[in-house]
């Protein structure tokens, strides 16, 4: 880490955070959030993980429906309440008078947040844009690379369709060439991974694409091990964090990665619509924007932020999420959620007919674990979560993954597990 970026963290932690006068957060939770933080704080993350009264703090500042049982946070996790409340304050004083609140106040938020949004990441917030998904984010990143015809990227099967739909395009028209890896998951060693992205790299391959958690089973993959790999052999890395950023407990330099983009609606719990871009500084002229600029290969970060009128209110929500995030600790929120996957999870690996996608051990997985039972499809299961137990999840058949995705979040509560374990056992025991 450079010193520069040291200093700005530093500096930032003591002016930013969920407790400062002026954060919603503060004004909702001091109180209820001290008490909680007080009584936990002799204690480890993992023992944190198991503190019910503690986690029972954070489920009552969310606003989840009491008629489904929600384990999809996978896709889109909810914002607590103060998140929804300060999208809303915001969205009401924008229609007070749209054309000045927006462009001559809410606007003048995006550097604060840009700071906060770089604490978070440890980087150097000249190296965040603030947009509204990883694949803006991604997609922006992989047609704004200068390939040429015959350069190589290497890819996986498995990595989310917009990025894989991304290459496909930039090799139909100007003729990259676009070679995508296949794994079997669960797989529980890094060098076998590593050796894979190795053992396809040839003379022209200019950029390797990884996604730090696959979504369809939650296979975290040895970002940092494929980095250095690459960098020793002049390769570039974009890193898909979409499911890690706001769950893992890390900082964006520490993977040694050139690009990263990821959504703040999932773990991070930021309003529904947003995301972040990351570019190493001393890249980002060579990164040409997806939508138009008047320096489009200068070395601002906000050039990728030209998007025309936009949500303001959403932009500004994502300050909030932050402020809930810190207060929880970013390592106490990783091995909570961990806990809680394993707890319902190790409960049903042995149940005749189950089958886990997605391997327990933590350097593995955290949230996202895949299951699919014998003699079922997973729609069939997917129907019978739903439709018998009000459980929802998503079923995946892509490639060669086929299960039901099953993801807890923060608010999930240990009953509601329990529910899934019951549900799990006896469709399990009624399967064909």
């Amino acid at each position: 880490m450079t010193n520069n970026r040291r200093s700005f963290i530093k500096q930032a932690a003591v002016l930013t955070g969920a407790f400062s006068a002026t954060s919603l957060f503060n004004q909702a939770h001091a109180a209820d959030w001290t008490s909680a933080l007080n009584k936990v704080s002799r204690l480890t993350p993992q023992e944190v993980a198991q503190d019910e009264d503690f986690w029972g703090v954070i489920q009552r500042s969310y606003s989840v429906s009491a008629n489904i049982i929600n384990l999809n946070n996978g896709g889109v996790s909810p914002s607590p309440i103060v998140v929804q409340q300060a999208v809303e304050r915001y969205n009401q004083l924008t229609n007070e008078g749209p054309s000045y609140f927006m462009w001559r106040i809410l606007d003048q938020g995006r550097e604060p947040l840009r700071e906060k949004l770089a604490l978070l990441a440890g980087t150097l917030p000249d190296e965040i844009a603030v947009n509204r998904n990883a694949t803006e984010a991604l997609n922006t990143i992989i047609f704004g690379l200068p390939l040429k015809s015959g350069d190589e990227v290497i890819g996986a099967r498995l990595d989310y369709p917009h990025m894989v739909q991304a290459y496909r395009q930039r090799a139909l028209r100007e003729g990259i060439v676009y070679k995508q890896l296949t794994f079997d998951f669960p797989i529980e060693n890094d060098e076998q991974i590593v050796k894979a992205y190795q053992d396809a790299i040839t003379s022209k391959t200019k950029l390797i694409h990884v996604t730090h958690i696959v979504n369809y089973v939650g296979q975290i993959m040895p970002v940092r091990k494929i980095c250095d790999m690459a960098h020793t052999r002049g390769i570039e890395v974009i890193v898909d964090g979409a499911h890690s950023f706001g769950l893992l407990d890390f900082k964006i330099p520490d993977l040694n990665c050139d690009y990263f983009g990821t959504s703040l609606h999932k773990f991070l719990s930021a309003p529904i619509g947003s995301g972040m871009m990351w570019i190493k500084k001393e890249k980002i002229s060579k990164v040409m924007p997806l939508l138009c600029d008047d320096n489009p290969q200068g070395p601002d970060i906000r050039k990728f932020e030209n998007l025309g009128t936009r949500s303001f209110p959403i932009e500004q929500g994502i300050g909030e999420a932050i402020n809930f995030q810190l207060a929880i600790g970013s390592k106490r929120k990783e091995d909570r959620i961990r806990y809680l996957k394993n707890y319902w999870a190790a409960k049903v690996q042995h149940l005749p007919k189950v089958k886990l996608h997605t391997s327990l051990k933590p350097e593995y997985s955290c949230a996202i674990c895949g299951i699919s039972i014998d003699g079922m499809t997973p729609a069939q299961l997917d129907a019978a979560l739903f439709n018998q137990y009000k459980i929802h999840q998503v079923s995946i058949v892509f490639e060669n993954v086929s299960c039901v995705r099953i993801t807890p979040h923060v608010y999930t509560t240990l009953a509601d597990l329990d529910k899934l374990v019951k549900a799990i056992t006896e469709i399990a025991g009624k399967a064909t």
